[in-house]
């Protein structure tokens, strides 16, 4: 297997109640998602047990030698597993994070009490063009010159202060150097790969692997445009109990746009499970 050997890096959020595991996007972390786990726990911490994962290549996790989608579902169930051996999991993850969630709940069914997928769709989006720009940028960034992160945030030229800060979270100070803490050099080589990418790609057919036969919530972004009505027969014949929530006004980054409106419809999506454990 080419992926990155587990465990990977994770932190947990609250200490009772249903295990929910959530995945982030290229180029995020685990604590992206710790607002909503933390809101999702409760204020005792006792209405979830949230493990907020980092993937392969990103966070504090191993890198890969290349990507490999299968991979990153088998790092993510064998990180599931050490964690709570014997459990079950709601799982929830957004863009890249939702395709490995995807993988996971088709490779590792026994493991997937319930699966949310977060704009995202089980097809091939052809190229990385959507992230060649942040992709160009990271990499022009003078690692070598740096003397600071506001030196490093004056230079880095991306306009959008929201997307500046994401992906400068992954600059990290080692001593008196600086270095991407996510395997950058791994991206950009799949996003040169032009509409082969395997990032961008999804590498299961209707036939290929059992439906997963639980339920699935899928949220979408109304103003995103990564989820589109024809997607919806791939998605019903992978995951035939599916239900599609959109929520207006949000783009890509659903849960950073609406946080209250993902986060009480995880409640609910969850709620069934601790009722079960009662």
């Amino acid at each position: 297997m080419s992926g990155a050997a587990a465990p990977l890096h994770t932190l947990s959020v609250g200490t009772a109640g249903p295990r929910v595991a959530f995945l982030h996007g290229l180029f995020g972390q685990g604590r992206n998602w710790q607002q909503i786990a933390k809101a999702l726990s409760g204020p005792d911490g006792t209405a979830a047990r949230c493990t907020l994962v980092d993937l392969p290549d990103h966070g504090r996790s191993p890198w890969s030698r290349e990507f490999s989608l299968e991979a990153y579902a088998a790092a993510v169930a064998e990180t599931l597993r050490a964690t709570a051996p014997g459990e079950r999991w709601v799982v929830v993850g957004h863009s890249l994070g939702g395709k490995t969630a995807m993988a996971l709940a088709l490779h590792h069914p026994d493991l997937v009490e319930r699966l949310v997928v977060v704009d995202i769709a089980p097809k091939s989006y052809g190229s990385l063009e959507r992230f060649e720009g942040y992709i160009r940028e990271m990499q022009s960034l003078p690692l070598a010159e740096l003397t600071s992160r506001a030196d490093a945030e004056a230079r880095f030229s991306e306009p959008d202060p929201g997307v500046k800060a994401f992906l400068l979270q992954n600059l990290r100070r080692h001593g008196d150097s600086w270095r991407w803490q996510a395997n950058l050099d791994l991206v950009a080589a799949d996003a040169d790969t032009g509409t082969r990418s395997r990032i961008a790609g999804w590498p299961l057919a209707p036939g290929d692997v059992p439906a997963y036969e639980g339920p699935v919530l899928w949220i979408a972004g109304a103003e995103s445009g990564y989820v589109k009505p024809e997607d919806s027969e791939a998605m019903r014949a992978l995951f035939p109990r599916v239900r599609q929530l959109t929520v207006k006004g949000a783009s890509h980054w659903v849960h950073t746009d609406a946080p209250e409106v993902v986060t009480e419809a995880l409640r609910r999506f969850v709620a069934p499970v601790a009722e079960g454990a009662r």
